[in-house]
């Protein structure tokens, strides 16, 4: 069994990760933002979960979270499910926040970045990004660029599973009532990744949709771009990967 990290587990294809996940033996960490989300989260830790509460937006809330882990047992895997559709915390919580949780967190061998069909709208251009969320972000290059991170994870670090899910278009509260896509598809793939040992599960450098692995964005295994990425992430961060 697997000690796997579950940011925004708090609602939405978060929650349904870690509710399979502990229906299926593993050791969970759940996330929330804050208390009040965190209290929506006691069901999972009369289970067994643990949980950190942090809001991803906040840089110093962020290290703590992977200061806090660090000190606990080691991660078998991260499943960075954390994101928002628009305003101003795009890029903090869908690239900053990943970034900076891949950087400290020494210890998993499995990582798993939430991705989306919408990536192939991003711009694979730097020119001008808000990482700090002064002002709205485009959902579309927040995911463009996560996915670009989980490529240059896994051609950096060779000893690690890296991968990018799109969980498709779910019925979630991001997603509306109307969306067409399986909420249940919609979170089985990330949970595949983090823990089987089918033999696709363990490659790396892959974008998956619904367990099907799928060509990407032209950009996200430009090595230069990938490299432009991380000199940028690295230096609004301070923190180098």
């Amino acid at each position: 069994m697997s000690r796997i990290l579950v940011t925004g587990s708090a609602d939405g294809l978060g929650r349904a990760a870690a509710d399979s996940l502990l229906s299926a033996g593993h050791e969970v960490v759940v996330h929330a933002r804050n208390p009040e989300r965190a209290a929506g989260l006691d069901t999972f830790v009369d289970r067994g979960a643990h949980i950190v509460v942090g809001d991803l937006t906040d840089r110093d809330a962020v290290r703590r979270i992977a200061a806090e882990l660090t000190d606990t047992e080691p991660l078998d895997a991260v499943i960075h499910n954390a994101g928002v559709w628009s305003g101003p915390a795009v890029m903090p919580v869908n690239v900053i926040a990943p970034y900076l949780l891949t950087a400290l967190l020494r210890s998993p061998r499995r990582l798993v970045y939430l991705s989306s069909g919408s990536h192939f709208s991003g711009r694979p251009s730097l020119a001008g990004v808000d990482w700090r969320g002064r002002s709205a972000g485009s959902y579309s290059d927040s995911k463009l660029y996560v996915t670009t991170l989980a490529a240059a994870v896994a051609r950096l670090r060779p000893g690690v599973l890296s991968n990018a899910v799109d969980p498709g278009w779910v019925p979630t509260k991001m997603g509306g009532p109307s969306a067409p896509d399986d909420l249940e598809l919609g979170h089985r793939t990330q949970e595949w990744l983090a823990t089987s040992d089918d033999p696709e599960a363990l490659t790396t450098g892959g974008y998956w949709y619904h367990r099907e692995r799928q060509q990407p964005h032209r950009a996200v295994h430009d090595e230069a771009f990938q490299d432009r990425l991380l000199e940028a992430l690295a230096e609004e961060t301070g923190t180098a990967l």
